[in-house]
């Protein structure tokens, strides 16, 4: 078992920066891939990126390529999701996701955080 807890989230201008944390805790929790998901009202949760669990290889959905970076420190099971040049248009619950391979859909994860709001004001 994984268990996810995200931080950071809030109430930021547009144009503005946020640094969204997950800390993982479990068994050989930094063994597993991680992934960042968002869900506005009314919408169907999606991919936003992705990062193998050694931070090899990262995936990122167009809408936030070149705006949002993700890393992780393995050594404090943290996953970090930073985003710049925020839109109200990013306005959503954001989840970290964890599991054995990195995936870009919901149903290739088996453990979630509980989700951190961010309202991006225009």
């Amino acid at each position: 078992q994984v268990q996810l807890a995200e931080s950071g989230g809030g109430l930021v201008q547009a144009a503005g920066s946020l640094r969204l944390s997950c800390v993982a805790s479990g068994r050989t929790s930094s063994s597993y891939a991680m992934g960042w998901f968002r869900q506005a009202p009314g919408k169907e949760r999606e991919f936003v990126e992705a990062i193998t669990w050694n931070g090899g290889r990262l995936y990122y959905a167009d809408s936030v390529k070149g705006r949002f970076t993700i890393s992780r420190d393995n050594a404090k099971n943290t996953v970090y999701l930073q985003m710049s040049s925020l839109k109200p248009e990013d306005t959503a619950a954001y989840y970290c996701a964890a599991d054995s391979r990195v995936g870009l859909t919901t149903h290739e994860y088996d453990y979630w955080g509980q989700g951190t709001q961010i309202t991006v004001s225009s």
